[in-house]
């Protein structure tokens, strides 16, 4: 899996079997996951529907009153692509009573705050079901820090959070994810126009050749430049990884035992079989 060019087939194969042996794992055999009618959470979906078969897996489209509509279509189109089973649950009611409080609350809170309705509804819905909530967020977004603490980047396991956005891309046009959903401008669709890449200030493709080198290749900032990298880019994204480590860990716990959880125990969920 070298290099951000991947052998899409070996990819799959790992990835279905991730998902396959880390569910039955658990003792159950379904998946729940958001659909948003991203590329993402499609791939997922695509993923789990292998991995599980279409009727163990679940997907929620949690729209407000905002979003834009092609969201959910697409969502549908890869629902019914697939045959999973799917929903749809408006948020708006929710968001909306909460919000009458503290209307002056900007895009960002009102933002974080719907991720995080989403991500109870699929918590609920996956004790409903009984099966395991799947993640959606790709490698990229989790080394900026693009995601919502205890909303997008809650689940039970994730399954593309070690393949970067432009690997994200080429899978899902091995597997078949519908051209409307791969083409489209990755948005978060938290408000009316709003892209990622406008709101990160680059394109993932040109993060993730960035990425790639300072994480997987560990170079320095001097051998970045040297390999053609613009100081300021490598600057303002090595900030947004180092500024967002919180995000991509438990929570930290003062340690005043001799075995502390996540320190000093750390048995695996299946240690000693």
């Amino acid at each position: 899996m070298g290099g951000l060019t991947v052998n899409t087939k070996l990819l799959r194969q790992i990835l279905v079997g991730f998902v396959r042996d880390e569910v039955y794992k658990v003792g159950v055999r379904k998946g729940v996951l958001g659909l948003s009618g991203g590329i993402d959470s499609a791939l997922v979906a695509y993923i789990a529907a292998e991995a599980l078969g279409p009727e163990n897996v679940h997907a929620y489209c949690m729209p407000y009153r905002t979003s834009n509509p092609e969201s959910e279509a697409h969502a549908r189109l890869v629902a019914e692509s697939l045959g999973i089973n799917f929903k749809v649950i408006e948020i708006t009611p929710m968001i909306d009573a909460y919000f009458t409080m503290t209307p002056d609350a900007d895009n960002m809170r009102r933002g974080n705050k719907m991720a995080r309705e989403r991500m109870t509804i699929l918590y609920d819905h996956s004790a409903a079901v009984g099966g395991l909530v799947l993640g959606t967020s790709n490698k990229t977004e989790l080394l900026l820090g693009y995601g919502t603490l205890h909303g997008d980047m809650a689940s039970a396991l994730n399954p593309i959070g070690d393949i970067y956005k432009s690997q994200v891309w080429a899978l899902s046009e091995a597997m078949g994810v519908p051209s409307e959903v791969i083409e489209k401008k990755p948005s978060a669709d938290l408000w009316a126009g709003q892209t990622d890449e406008q709101e990160l200030g680059f394109t993932y493709r040109e993060a993730d050749e960035l990425l790639y080198r300072m994480v997987d290749q560990r170079m320095s900032r001097e051998e970045l430049i040297s390999a053609g990298f613009d100081s300021a880019f490598i600057d303002n994204v090595h900030r947004k990884v180092q500024g967002s480590h919180f995000k991509r860990r438990l929570p930290i716990i003062a340690k005043v035992s001799n075995r502390t959880i996540d320190r000093d125990f750390r048995y695996a969920r299946d240690w000693g079989k």
